[in-house]
């Protein structure tokens, strides 16, 4: 019997330490090519003395991945390493409320950038699409206030459902992760995960509806340059804005799935599918900034001048 209970405990051990190796590496991959995305972005910021759109959405969305990677670590280092930790003066609660308002914020933001896409290069006869053509610069700014008062009210939810099952009287143990908590399935509960489902969903709908409308206008084009036999410069931009929505469209169903699961697996006890959903949704910031720095030529040039000059270096040593 003590055998039995000694093994499981390495299992559980390695189990742990598996998981925090595997999230440390990528966090900081993820922080490190998000920082990059930033600094580049605040360089040019000081040089023009301003920034375009598109600009301002790629840098307030690495200022929240960076701060959603830095997050997600601690709580899954926290939950894994050291869990009495997390049940002192509210530690859980903080940690659990910051680290949804920058998920949020990152899911908000993202879907924000693929509707600027889809607005700035689509090209429709409507007249409240031309409207939005000719206004998405000025609102642009307050779509990025919108997402981060959406993800603030999001994580006031979460905030909520937390102190309620703090007060309530369920007992946490250091066996449970940072999410596994045994809650039952009261109203409250329901409603918070109808407000967290609906943030995923909503977002979700705005990068399909984007992809889709880019697809239907790049379709279009081409049809009226072939009919006409002229060539024209924004079927390039057109096709460069449809790999990098595409790409973000496959990453974001995958990352929707992932939430879903997040949900359904909550009450569930340490197993490899709450490792892999853990390890893709801490991969997926890092991983979609990448592809969007390789679709922006000037960011793509800095990253580039940047791993010459660390390879002539290391060549040199």
């Amino acid at each position: 019997m003590e055998a039995c209970r000694s093994s499981q405990q390495t299992n559980v051990t390695s189990y742990r330490a598996t998981a925090v190796a595997i999230i440390t590496l990528e966090a900081f991959a993820g922080m490190w090519i998000n920082a990059f995305l930033v600094c580049v972005l605040c360089i040019a910021w000081v040089k023009k003395k301003t920034l375009n759109s598109n600009e301002k959405i790629l840098l307030l969305l690495g200022c929240s991945r960076v701060w959603c990677l830095c997050f997600t670590w601690i709580s899954h280092f926290l939950s894994k390493i050291y869990p009495k930790y997390l049940y002192f003066h509210h530690i859980l609660q903080l940690l659990a409320t910051i680290q949804t308002f920058f998920n949020y914020s990152n899911l908000w933001i993202s879907a924000c950038l693929c509707g600027f896409y889809c607005i700035k290069i689509a090209n429709f006869r409507n007249s409240f699409f031309i409207y939005l053509k000719v206004k998405i610069d000025r609102m642009v700014p307050w779509l990025l206030l919108g997402s981060g008062i959406l993800a603030l009210a999001i994580s006031i939810v979460i905030y909520d459902l937390m102190e309620t099952v703090q007060n309530s009287n369920h007992t946490f143990t250091c066996q449970e992760n940072f999410w596994e908590a045994r809650i039952p399935m009261d109203k409250h509960l329901f409603s918070s995960i109808f407000h967290a489902g609906f943030g995923y969903a909503a977002s979700f709908m705005v990068v399909i509806l984007a992809a889709v409308f880019l697809l239907f206008s790049l379709w279009r084009h081409k049809r009226t340059m072939q009919t006409n036999s002229m060539k024209d410069l924004s079927v390039d931009a057109h096709i460069r804005a449809m790999k990098s929505v595409l790409s973000f469209l496959v990453m974001y169903s995958i990352n929707f799935v992932c939430l879903v699961l997040t949900i359904i697996y909550a009450t569930k006890k340490e197993n490899i599918m709450t490792l892999l959903i853990s390890i893709y949704l801490c991969a997926f910031p890092g991983v979609h900034s990448l592809i969007l720095i390789f679709s922006n030529p000037k960011l793509e040039k800095a990253l580039l001048k940047i791993l010459s000059c660390v390879k002539c270096e290391f060549f040199m040593k």
